[in-house]
């Protein structure tokens, strides 16, 4: 029984602004006001000057003239006052990481010294996907997209809305940023955008190829920063030894080396981990190992919406004025 009385409680709207109903005896204390001239009338309504009739049996009998505006004066007080009812309850979601990628855009990412799905591709393609997949894992996570090459941008704020993510590095190309390498502005940018993150949550996942070689910051600079904001760096240094692809055969060519002493030591001084990947193999073998490090927590609380359901009694408030106009006599 209590149970039913408890969905029946449910059942009812609550108020958001419960003392809009405090407008409601206002046209009656209106029309109560004192003359403010001798015979004229207070206040002009749009009823008509007699409200109640005596009935024949001594009952008093009220006028739909009188009751019609009446009521969609009640309507409107409680459109005011804002009904809400509690919605069916949401999945919650999971109390994770707050996570930046930073992903190299600068020229050495075209080096086509990968392979994905039999066939040869450039180190960019071949990060796209590894990291299409990482974001799939990542439910419950708030991920922003920071791409670097010679200047850092912010692509994607932090979201959960992995799919506008996955859509702007879908869309990333090499040199988007310039050819050169800005390491410690895309560290730094990334850190700004996590400073106010809860902490023990802030973590940037670096992906690149190459040495600093642009930017107005030093990469062990910017490693400081995240140091002082609690930000933990796991650096990636992704790529083969660079060359060309001759008749579907890889030929080694000189690519440009890594710095990887560097990448380790930002890493270290954060808290974080340092990667060598050479493969597409590695790389996602990384990623797996970011999902250990970074796990995602459990489900937090069950959250129940509140709808709006003013807009019910302002279109009753509506509909009764309209007929109150049309009824005989009203327009009077």
């Amino acid at each position: 029984m209590s149970g039913g009385w408890s969905a029946w409680l449910e059942a009812l709207p609550a108020f958001a602004w419960p003392w809009a109903w405090l407008a409601l005896p206002l046209p009656l204390l209106m029309r109560l006001w004192p003359q403010r001239a001798a015979g004229g009338p207070a206040l002009r309504v749009p009823w008509p000057a007699e409200r109640v009739q005596p009935a024949r049996a001594g009952r008093l009998r009220v006028s739909p003239r009188l009751l019609l505006p009446w009521l969609a004066w009640a309507c409107l007080c409680a459109s005011a006052a804002r009904p809400q009812h509690l919605g069916d309850a949401l999945p919650p979601l999971r109390d994770a990481r707050q996570m930046m990628l930073a992903v190299d855009l600068s020229g050495s990412m075209s080096e086509a010294d990968m392979r994905l799905g039999g066939r040869v591709v450039d180190r960019l393609t071949a990060a796209k996907a590894v990291l299409a997949d990482f974001l799939d894992r990542r439910d419950g996570d708030r991920i922003g997209l920071v791409v670097f090459g010679q200047q850092a941008y912010a692509l994607t704020p932090l979201t959960h809305d992995h799919e506008s993510v996955r859509a702007q590095l879908r869309d990333s190309v090499v040199g988007l940023a310039g050819r050169e390498t800005a390491l410690g502005d895309a560290i730094a940018l990334a850190v700004k955008r996590l400073r106010a993150q809860p902490e023990g949550q802030r973590v940037l996942v670096l992906l690149t190829d190459g040495v600093s070689n642009a930017g107005a910051l030093e990469p062990l600079k910017a490693a400081e920063l995240a140091v002082a904001d609690g930000v933990r760096v796991h650096a990636i240094a992704f790529g083969g030894e660079g060359g060309f692809s001759l008749f579907g055969l890889q030929v080694g060519g000189g690519g440009e080396q890594i710095d990887e002493a560097t990448l380790a030591r930002i890493a270290g001084r954060t808290g974080g981990r340092f990667f060598r990947a050479r493969d597409t193999d590695e790389l996602a073998g990384i990623y797996g190992e970011l999902d250990r490090l970074e796990p995602v927590h459990g489900a937090g609380p069950v959250v129940r919406p509140r709808l709006e359901r003013y807009a019910w009694p302002l279109a009753a408030a509506l509909l009764l004025a309209l007929l109150a106009m049309a009824w005989p006599g009203g327009r009077r």
